[in-house]
């Protein structure tokens, strides 16, 4: 019988004192062969007519129904960001949980609005959310302003996927301590040059069709996980929170498991700043709207979005994994496994529990879960480049074709910009990346979300509303250190190191992102009523009001391009 892990009994999976762990490295191999043939045949699943037309590259054909769905915006939810930062922010105390919360307040708010967005980009032909801000206010400056920031905050959410590809190569053994810059990243290199080739050819379809093999994955290792791990540890449940709680040394850590931190000071406003600033900007990312405009009814959405909820229960397990892997002795400073980097916690403990063809399994999974988000986030990025810069102020007369090119070239630019990005900062707090991207898109808000419902806001006081928020943000977030040593006192990171910052004028702390969307507001609406008193021309609105209820089948709908039906489809009806 294996005997039980205690915290004097932990193994070290550090980085150079196994060598290369083959099996491990063997089975994210053969998964990683697996789903790039799966994203280059994607291009023969239910093949578009017209391949070079960015409905089809860029949106699958508006043609997927409820399963496929429910599973590319899975692809969303599940990334590595789920796998690696989230238990990594675990590590840190209970404010990581702040993830849990988010992802439950997220569903009631975005079936809201989503529904609304896909019928006015449906019978409007809008293929990015800039299309809408555009369409909707008159202002090619507006369209502008949602594409740059949509851009712009979405790669370093692409770098988080990298991350958390690094950090499995890293436990696997791969550029081990000695070893040159260039051999420890070429895997990385290989695995971005492969997924850039099946986006390049398939488009939406290829994460489409990957996505079911890597839920699979995800889910399958999560059950193993909450049943098997808390065998191994002793005490169970009740050791891994013990554990979590005062370290191999025994030590109790106060306030660890709650929002008060060491002296009593309670956290509950940040946290609670947190979970609703990264529930609204998580349907603002132009990645996880594409994944909804890409479906074949008003009703597949809002199917979906009801059953999306139990990602959420599942993201409560994966979370835990953080307590698992301090109980098993990752201690997350710089003399202890990995080299202290957090973001190693959970493949360590992947590593030090599971059998080694199994942890590979894992590994797989979080490699996986890497690649699909990256390449539907570097889509949506290329289409925003393509709708919104390109066609509105370089060539207006560009053709479907034309745009379709420009997209593909554009989704491999973002995707190696993401590879220098990631390359070149601190990947030690890899949840930053992700909570950066969010103080970005959240100045969207105004424009999108409450544009689907009322026109108030004057076109150029959202434009300036929304460059303001952003700078406030950038500003504030550039300000910001991360603290630790042993007297919590330690610059580890002289910028960017945190997303909580005082409000001005106040005692309390908040996440950047909501604060920098209330200035947003503020402004808007102050603006809103000068340009009015001054009767500055307001743009002209080309939506109406029925176009926000519209759905499929309703005869003044626009043709699509009609796809090839798929084969199962052809099997029935014969």
């Amino acid at each position: 019988m294996t005997p039980r892990l205690t915290a004097s009994k932990v193994p070290t999976p550090d980085v150079g004192t196994h060598g290369v762990n083959k099996t491990e490295l063997a089975v994210v191999v053969f998964f990683f062969l697996l789903v790039s043939v799966l994203g280059f045949l994607a291009a023969r699943w239910r093949k578009a007519r017209e391949a070079n037309h960015l409905e089809e590259w860029g949106l699958g054909g508006r043609s997927f129904g409820g399963w496929i769905t429910w599973f590319l915006l899975g692809g969303d939810l599940y990334t590595a960001y789920t796998f690696v930062a989230v238990p990594a922010a675990l590590t840190a105390g209970a404010f990581g949980f702040f993830a849990v919360p988010y992802t439950i307040i997220v569903w009631p708010l975005v079936f809201l609005f989503l529904p609304r967005l896909w019928s006015v980009s449906r019978k409007r032909g809008y293929v990015t959310p800039a299309d809408f801000a555009r369409g909707r206010y008159g202002s090619k400056s507006l369209g502008l302003a949602v594409a740059i920031v949509g851009v712009v905050a979405t790669m370093p959410y692409i770098a988080l996927q990298l991350v958390g590809i690094q950090a499995c190569l890293d436990v696997i053994g791969i550029g081990g301590k000695g070893s040159s810059t260039f051999v420890k990243d070429l895997p990385l290199f290989i695995a971005f040059a492969v997924l850039a080739a099946f986006t390049y050819t398939s488009g939406l379809r290829a994460p489409a069709v990957i996505a079911f093999v890597k839920d699979f994955l995800i889910y399958l290792v999560i059950i193993v996980a909450v049943i098997y791990i808390p065998t191994r540890i002793a005490g169970g449940w009740h050791g891994i929170f013990h554990l979590a709680a005062s370290g191999p040394a025994g030590k109790t850590k106060p306030g660890f498991l709650s929002l008060n931190d060491a002296n009593g000071k309670t956290n509950a406003f940040p946290y609670a700043t947190l979970a609703l600033g990264s529930a609204m900007a998580l349907f603002m990312y132009p990645h996880a709207q594409i994944g909804v405009l890409s479906t074949k009814s008003r009703n597949t959405v809002r199917k979906n979005l009801a059953g999306l909820s139990i990602y959420s229960l599942v993201l409560g397990f994966i979370a835990l994994l953080g307590y698992m892997a301090l109980a098993v002795g990752f201690n997350g400073t710089a003399t202890g496994h990995l080299g202290g980097n957090a973001q190693h916690a959970v493949p360590a403990l992947f590593d030090a529990v599971f059998p080694s063809w199994f942890a590979g399994v894992a590994f797989a999974a979080v490699a996986i879960g890497a690649l699909v988000p990256a390449a539907i986030m570097s889509i949506a990025a290329a289409n925003l480049f393509t709708r919104n810069i390109f066609v509105d102020f370089i060539k207006p007369d560009a053709t479907a074709h034309q745009q379709a090119q420009v997209s593909k070239t554009v989704s491999l630019l973002v995707k190696f910009g993401a590879l220098a990005f990631v390359l070149s900062l601190d990947a030690t707090s890899a949840i930053n990346f992700q909570l950066l991207g969010g103080v970005l898109i959240l100045q969207t808000f105004p424009a999108i979300v409450i544009g689907l419902f009322n026109r108030w806001f004057h076109r150029w006081a959202l434009v300036i509303g929304l460059w303001t928020g952003v700078i406030y943000g950038v500003v504030v977030a550039w300000q910001q250190k991360k603290l630790g040593g042993t007297t919590g006192k330690v610059v580890l990171q002289q910028h960017f190191g945190n997303q909580i910052a005082k409000v001005p004028g106040t005692h309390l702390y908040s996440y950047i992102a909501i604060t920098a969307l209330v200035l947003n507001l503020v402004v808007a609406v102050v603006l809103t009523l000068v340009f009015r008193a001054l009767k500055v021309a307001d743009g002209v609105d080309e939506t109406q009001r029925a176009d926000y209820t519209a759905d499929e089948g309703d005869a003044d709908l626009p043709d699509l391009i009609e796809a090839e039906p798929a084969l199962a489809e052809m099997q029935t009806s014969a």
